[in-house]
């Protein structure tokens, strides 16, 4: 658990997944390395210990993935966890089996475990990789998923072909035992502890940490039981299904105190994830690495460069990512917990009757997790980088009345939009309107840290408190060095301290009155941009792309649709009307109106990609 500490503040300091560091000092001080940690020391109970372990991993991550952001997932995340998933276990197993020269069941109980992306790697990475939110949410639900369904594939695999038990028939209906009784007792299980949390007396004094104490004995619970009634039926393996139901349905739930369960939870699970890994790693044996030569790095080059990149950029065909996206989705699929802790209970199994498939079993299972965690997970931030995928997000302070829409009005014409708000009711108003809400108070810089303010290009403080906004705003500049800073200004006489500042304030009332205004002196213009609001828009730019550089306006505007038009050009400072035959330079900034879809059509031309 110490290590554990110190891998998380490694990883935090350098910015990547703290998997990385956890890996590495297991192989550091286990039996190949200092020889200061011995699993074997746990004897039989450490199969126990880290199925427990586990439950609470899984259940931390089921327990985050919310239903609004599932809606927001694009339909592809559906296809990677059901064709996606099939497409690796057929296309691991192939690789093994001709690689490493495997006999059929191998090659498949080896493709079963590695369809596993499990959240124990992927939530990591998004931790400390800013990628889109449908990005994330892809990705995070991918890995809940494919950690349940590589569970209970691997342990029927593992009958089927290894013990050679069943026919394929049972096959089938052996996999839908499991994962119904991980349902039914997951939602049990679920269903008791959302009444106990809300409709019994928890003593008023304790009852955040009470309530702490029933939600961790829920994982814990949820596991055992489903394990239990699967002995009864002869089998095993469903504790990974209930544990995840039980954790997405109270993460959907409304729960008091769920703000000090997550954080509590959080804590626990760093502590048992450092545990487990650290445990397992040591498990590695270089003989069992050494021994599968060549093939075995056939094995991790097919896996993570071949078969991963493939199946992502099939299953997310016509979705609203990015090509850009895709790859960096197809380049992120680091093995985790799941693979290692089922491979390692495989391994005792098989040793006794067939102690060659089980070095096998676990040194491609090992090697691959390895690498993948060392490249994938370690390199994920670079990788993002490299492609672009890393979004300038514009940061909006307050999910008020006046927050919300800015917040819209930004995301309807394509923006990375984060609203912060320490207010629940406001916070869960903004997520069922469905926008990216991050709860916590933005006056803390952690907080808006967690927001993506590092990253953002616009940070608009929008609350009802002139104070609270202008120390906002003094923080993005001081803290985050965000070029453009534009506040919410609730009293006029309060306009002057925002601009000593270089903040650029907008005054409410004003701009109340100057709308007013608008539709009085100039109604057709007023009612024109009412309109542009709901079929048009207007964009500023910056000239970027080289094949819009040099262009003159009337070439450019040969390039355009019709429907779009170049309404301003600024240059050093100055802005003007442009001109037929005025000539575009690098830099320049552009505003183009038109109607909504030829406008961002003409973004990205003008704009590099």
């Amino acid at each position: 658990m110490g290590l554990g500490v110190v891998a998380q503040v490694l990883a935090d300091k350098l910015s990547v997944p703290s998997v990385l560091f956890l890996v590495l000092a297991g192989v550091a001080v286990g039996p190949e390395g200092l020889g200061i940690i011995d699993p074997a020391a746990f004897g039989d109970s450490l199969p126990a210990i880290v199925g427990l372990s586990v439950a609470i991993i899984v259940f931390e991550g089921a327990f985050h993935l919310h239903v609004d952001r599932l809606r927001e997932a694009p339909s592809g995340t559906i296809r990677l966890v059901t064709l996606g998933a099939a497409m690796s276990l057929i296309g691991t197993a192939l690789a093994v089996r001709y690689a490493l020269e495997t006999t059929w069941g191998l090659a498949f109980l080896v493709g079963a475990l590695l369809v596993a992306t499990g959240p124990t790697v992927i939530t990591p990475v998004m931790n400390v990789v800013a990628v889109r939110e449908r990005v994330a949410t892809t990705l995070e639900t991918e890995g809940v998923v494919n950690d349940v369904t590589a569970a209970i594939l691997a342990i029927v695999t593992f009958e089927y072909v290894v013990l050679e038990d069943h026919s394929f028939a049972t096959l089938v209906s052996e996999f839908a035992l499991r994962f119904g009784i991980g349902l039914g007792v997951g939602v049990t299980v679920a269903g008791v502890v959302w009444y106990v949390l809300r409709h019994v007396d928890l003593s008023a004094e304790s009852a955040p940490q009470n309530a702490r104490l029933v939600v961790l004995i829920a994982a814990l619970v949820s596991y055992a039981l489903a394990e239990l009634i699967a002995v009864q039926f002869g089998a095993s393996e469903a504790g990974i299904a209930a544990v995840a139901t039980a954790g997405f349905v109270l993460g959907n739930a409304e729960i008091p105190y769920r703000e000090e369960i997550e954080r509590f939870k959080g804590d626990v699970t760093l502590l048992v994830l450092a545990f487990v890994f650290i445990t397992l790693a040591a498990l590695l044996s270089v003989r069992d690495l050494l021994a599968l030569g060549v093939g075995g790095l056939v094995v991790v080059v097919v896996v993570a460069g071949v078969v991963r990149p493939v199946l992502v950029l099939l299953c997310t065909v016509g979705e609203r990512f990015t090509f850009r996206e895709r790859l960096f989705i197809g380049a992120i699929g680091p093995r985790g917990i799941i693979p290692a802790s089922v491979a390692t209970l495989f391994a005792l199994d098989l040793r006794a009757t067939n102690p060659e498939a089980a070095s096998t079993l676990v040194g491609t299972v090992f090697l691959v997790i390895l690498a993948t965690v060392v490249f994938q997970g370690g390199f994920a931030r670079h990788i993002a980088q490299a492609l672009n995928v890393i979004p300038m997000r514009i940061l909006v302070i307050g999910g008020g009345r006046v927050g919300r829409a800015l917040a819209e009005r930004l995301e309807d014409r394509g923006e990375e939009v984060v609203v912060v708000d320490n207010n629940s009711q406001a916070v869960q108003e903004a997520r069922e309107a469905g926008f990216t809400v991050k709860h916590g108070d933005g006056t803390d810089v952690d907080v808006l840290e967690a927001a993506g303010a590092g990253n953002a290009k616009v940070i608009a403080p929008a609350t009802g408190d002139d104070d609270v906004n202008l120390f906002i705003a003094q923080l993005a500049k001081s803290q985050f060095d965000v070029e453009t800073v534009i506040a919410r200004v609730n009293q006029p006489d309060n306009v002057d301290a925002f601009e000593d500042l270089d903040i650029e304030a907008v005054p409410t009332g004003m701009s109340v009155a100057w709308s007013m205004d608008n539709f009085i002196e100039r109604p057709g213009i007023a009612h024109w941009m009412t309109e542009m609001d709901r079929i048009g828009d207007v964009q500023e730019i910056e000239l970027t792309a080289g094949e819009a550089v040099g262009k003159t306006v009337a070439e450019l505007g040969d390039e355009l649709s019709d429907e779009c038009y170049v309404a301003l050009i600024s240059r050093g400072g100055e802005s003007r009307i442009p001109h037929a035959d005025d000539v575009l330079e690098a830099g320049d900034h552009v505003t183009l109106i038109g109607r909504k879809e030829a406008v961002r059509d003409a973004i990205s031309y003008c704009q590099s990609r």
